[in-house]
């Protein structure tokens, strides 16, 4: 390396460190995973319920094949974009394919009690448990089903 090139080399490897950090500090997950249409049969991995219904859409299910090692692993197994808080980043979920919008809640911290998405947990056919314990920090069995609504903490509009 000649004496012009360290410095340039030295620049380049700096610039690609804080490219690095920068790209950490992005709360929107990478691009998801092509959702399966449906529950997943038996224990061939978890099955997804997002209750868009307070936005005026429909209620989705989705199959996160495998066993996904976090409720966020099988929220984006199933192929929803989720993007986190600024402040707590994907372990806060703020929005799921882009509801709300920007325009009703910025994500800078937790959204209000009375409008943010409620996780749910249920054995397939069971009933639904609200979580106690946040996206990143729940392991879903295969075969269970994991449930999201918007509101004020109410469960999915349909039976897990």
């Amino acid at each position: 390396m000649t004496a012009l090139t360290a410095p340039v080399h030295r620049w380049a490897l700096g610039l690609v460190t804080i490219l690095t950090v920068a790209a950490g500090l992005v709360v929107a997950d990478p691009a998801p995973q092509t959702a399966q249409a449906a529950a997943c049969s038996g224990t061939t991995g978890v099955t997804v319920i997002v209750d868009f219904t307070a936005f005026g859409g429909d209620i989705q299910t989705a199959c996160a094949p495998g066993d996904p090692a976090t409720g966020l692993a099988a929220l984006q197994g199933a192929g929803f974009t989720v993007a986190g808080t600024a402040r707590w980043g994907l372990a806060f979920v703020c929005r799921l394919d882009g509801l709300p919008t920007a325009a009703a809640q910025a994500c800078i911290n937790t959204p209000p009690t009375t409008a943010y998405w409620s996780y749910w947990h249920a054995p397939s056919g069971g009933a639904w448990t609200y979580s106690t314990l946040g996206v990143t920090g729940y392991d879903p069995a295969p075969g269970a089903v994991e449930g999201w609504a918007f509101g004020a903490g109410t469960a999915p509009g349909i039976d897990p």
